[in-house]
């Protein structure tokens, strides 16, 4: 799997760097499929933004973006965004093989 972090706007650090590589690289506990994730930071006028795309075979990117003053702060409401819509996802595609009648 492939951590991309890039900034806009902004010089990313390599603690900010290495913080979002190693919280990114635990989404393959929820799925196994993912192939590539792509950060981005942007920061303007004291507020920073985080936008991650996470590409995984079969299935459309999952996408989302959030903000926040810090940007540590933002890129876990982030985590937590991402790990809602994979954990979703993964529910639909049980219920979907295994009906309730």
């Amino acid at each position: 799997m492939q951590v991309n972090v890039s900034g806009r706007h902004i010089s990313v650090g390599d603690g900010l760097r290495d913080y979002c590589e190693q919280k990114a690289a635990k989404l393959v506990r929820f799925y196994d499929r993912i192939t590539s994730i792509d950060i981005i930071l942007d920061g303007h006028d004291g507020h920073h933004s985080a936008e991650m795309i996470v590409h995984s075979e079969g299935t459309e990117p999952f996408v989302a973006s959030e903000e926040d003053k810090d940007a540590h702060a933002a890129f876990d409401l982030l985590m937590d965004k991402i790990e809602r819509q994979i954990r979703r996802f993964k529910e639909r595609m049980r219920n979907r093989k295994h009906p309730r009648d």
